[in-house]
């Protein structure tokens, strides 16, 4: 599979709607083209560690009560 190349601009999009509770990875697959396995990596290396776990431990809470979403 080819990689894609974003621009900065891209990268930063992206990166704002993954933070955002109201974009799931589906939203971000449509406009963008990445499936969640690469947003979440797009995700680690564009965060601090930290900031990534926090991130990830919150998505998994969000889609444990809802039955749709990232």
């Amino acid at each position: 599979m080819k990689k894609q190349v974003l621009d900065i601009e891209t990268v930063s999009e992206i990166v704002e709607m993954a933070l955002s509770d109201k974009a799931s990875f589906h939203d971000i697959l449509t406009l963008h083209g990445l499936g969640a396995d690469e947003v979440k990596s797009l995700m680690r290396r564009s965060l601090k560690p930290g900031s990534y776990r926090a991130w990830r431990r919150r998505v998994r809470q969000f889609s444990d009560r809802r039955e749709v979403y990232k």
